[in-house]
């Protein structure tokens, strides 16, 4: 039993005088021990935990007996990222050989005056072109061996901060790619002026 005494129990030892002795007075803590103990209790079964975010990412399926057809997009809509080594990011709208006017391959960097503004221009340069948020852009996404899992996480944080409605990860490399990757060249490439 929790208790707490006050007073100091009698007066001077030695005296002549007898003075009747006072009793300690207490104050019983038990009762507020228990209340204590059931309100943490009731807060800790109370209390939502912060929940893990996750984002959803739509798998391939695993039935290869299905028919994969190959589907044919625009490529004004397109934007491929490639992740190499040492944080490098390099991006470009269309096909490496032909990009569309302004895009061919350019290395970013990470973050909002990065690879993100590059993400919203071209949204919105898509959605000029298209007339409709329906036909949205497409960005492929190809982390290479040599890229680490934080910039495939950043870039795919990216995909979900400018709301680009159809991404896909890739891990195929065409001779040329690997080639830009490396060494940061490409064999030279004509741009499509007529299209965004």
């Amino acid at each position: 039993m929790a208790e707490l005494n006050t007073g100091d129990g009698g007066g001077k030892k030695g005296s002549k005088k007898v003075r009747s002795k006072k009793q300690n007075s207490k104050v019983d803590l038990t009762a507020m021990v228990d209340l204590a103990f059931l309100l943490i209790t009731f807060f800790m079964l109370t209390t939502t935990l912060s929940k893990p975010q996750s984002m959803n990412l739509g798998l391939p399926d695993k039935d290869p007996e299905k028919d994969n057809k190959d589907v044919k997009v625009d490529e004004n809509r397109t934007m491929t990222i490639l992740l190499g080594d040492n944080n490098k990011l390099v991006r470009y709208v269309g096909l490496l050989a032909t990009p569309v006017k302004g895009g061919a391959p350019k290395d970013f960097e990470y973050g909002k005056d990065g690879i993100r503004k590059e993400l919203l221009s071209r949204k919105a340069a898509v959605l000029q072109y298209t007339g409709t948020k329906d036909k949205g852009m497409i960005v492929i996404i190809k982390p290479s061996k040599k890229s680490n899992y934080r910039n495939l996480v950043d870039v795919l944080d990216e995909m979900a901060i400018v709301g680009v409605p159809t991404y896909a990860i890739v891990n195929e490399f065409s001779p040329e790619e690997a080639k830009l990757l490396a060494t940061g060249t490409t064999p030279p490439v004509a741009e499509k002026t007529a299209n965004p």
